[in-house]
């Protein structure tokens, strides 16, 4: 893969519970290891310091405003420089987590995903090619309460207000209006490894063929 020009960006979007971390999984997997770099908006929350259960439950994370967009397009344009970025990785307020520091290389193809990504106008533009996950909604509202529940600990009841007040109210203003401006929609109801692997499989053999031929 020849790459003459800066990076190619593909930007890769999805609500909560879309199974776009799986997606991605997936799809990376389709490229070499030197061919590739991930950026992920997860990274970029701005610390809201130590907080009791019902305020984290309170707290909204799902607005652009948490993140620190401004941070999160600087990092992508030194990676389309040939730079390499150095990053603190979010811990989602856990105080005994370990905090890594990432080191993220450039490489021909910057994968840039998160909730915001369309919504940051600066970073749609840096945006060669545009994925939306999506999946129906009370699918995506059982892996939520699943991942909260296994890798997070929070009550379901905590989750269902999160949902209910803040994710759902995001999604349909900061990411659905951009859903039909997406280069590629892919709905993920099954979470069937074959399924998206396929699905990964066949969009990037199409961009291999477009862009990198």
């Amino acid at each position: 893969m020849s790459l003459n020009k800066k990076p190619f960006i593909i930007g890769i979007a999805g609500g909560s519970g879309s199974g776009k971390t799986f997606f991605l999984n997936c799809f990376l997997h389709h490229f070499k290891q030197d061919e590739v770099t991930l950026v992920s908006q997860d990274d970029y929350y701005i610390p809201a310091g130590e907080m009791t259960q019902e305020e984290n439950k309170l707290y909204n994370f799902d607005l652009p405003s948490t993140i620190d967009s401004e941070q999160f397009l600087r990092d992508i344009k030194q990676l389309i420089n040939g730079e390499v970025v150095y990053k603190k990785e979010y811990n989602f307020n856990n105080p005994v987590a370990v905090v890594k520091i990432l080191e993220i290389k450039s490489a021909p193809i910057i994968i840039v995903e998160g909730l915001f990504i369309l919504h940051f106008k600066e970073i749609a533009a840096l945006l060669d090619h545009t994925i939306f996950v999506d999946s129906e909604e009370q699918i995506a509202l059982d892996r939520r309460i699943k991942r909260d529940g296994l890798e997070r600990g929070y009550p379901e009841d905590d989750v269902l207000y999160k949902w209910h007040n803040h994710v759902v109210p995001a999604y349909k203003e900061y990411l659905l209006p951009y859903r039909e401006q997406c280069d590629k929609v892919v709905m993920n109801n099954t979470n069937e490894p074959d399924e998206i692997i396929a699905v990964t499989e066949e969009i990037s053999n199409d961009l291999r063929q477009k862009y990198f031929s």
